[in-house]
């Protein structure tokens, strides 16, 4: 990505230094129109072979005069555009194997810290503080505190920095969460470490949560409200 910046800005500061600064409104409107359409190529293609560029679009109100016809000019974008596919679908898939890996990382890891328990789903908890309330069943409504967290700390979602708690119905949350407050009581505050499989899987929760996302929670259950 650094190299592909580093080629972008070269190549538009050799362009700029190649042409006056528009100052008509025509030659202000053409300048506009070449950064906006610009930005979506650099965007979806990347640096091009700028005198093909500037040929087709000084040939486009010519048709007689194109070096492609259209069918071949379709067969090229159709090759781009599934080039283009199958290249993010490789990255997003190398970034889900290293998201995958470092979550099983960070889990191995996290097993080993005293005071954590291992539930056969693979969920881990651990108290922070322990209350001596009621337990609630997979139908009840409860009121909840919490914040949640990607293992690099990054925080994606917080009832605690919004001030205000959140009501939810157990059966009704991700699989994590509905195990993990079924062995909670009235006033604990548990930190649980839920593996995708039973947070969010490996579709996630984009933006905020990529595929294969291992996540971190602190939760404190203050309150059931209805059985």
């Amino acid at each position: 990505m650094k190299q592909f910046l580093t080629a972008v800005a070269l190549s538009a500061a050799t362009l700029t230094a190649a042409h006056a600064a528009p100052t008509t409104d025509d030659e202000k409107l053409a300048y506009s129109l070449g950064i906006v359409v610009g930005e979506r190529i650099f965007g979806d293609f990347g640096v091009l072979d700028y005198d093909q560029f500037l040929a087709g679009i000084k040939d486009a109100g010519d048709e007689s005069s194109w070096a492609l016809d259209r069918n071949q000019i379709g067969e090229v974008m159709q090759m781009v555009q599934q080039r283009v596919a199958a290249e993010q679908a490789q990255a997003a898939q190398a970034a889900s194997a290293e998201v995958r890996a470092e979550g099983e990382a960070y889990l191995a890891a996290n097993a080993a810290k005293d005071g954590v328990t291992v539930t056969e789903s693979g969920l881990q908890y651990r108290y922070i503080t322990q209350g001596d309330g009621a337990m609630p069943a997979a139908e009840s409504r409860v009121k909840v505190h919490y914040t949640g967290r990607l293992i690099d700390g990054t925080v994606f979602d917080s009832s605690v920095d919004r001030g205000e708690p959140v009501e939810f119905q157990v059966n009704q949350l991700i699989q994590a969460w509905i195990e993990a407050l079924q062995l909670m009581k009235v006033g604990d505050k548990l930190e649980i470490v839920a593996p995708f499989d039973i947070a969010y899987g490996p579709a996630g929760a984009p933006p905020s949560i990529p595929p294969f996302a291992t996540l971190v929670f602190e939760m404190e259950l203050l309150d059931i409200v209805s059985e």
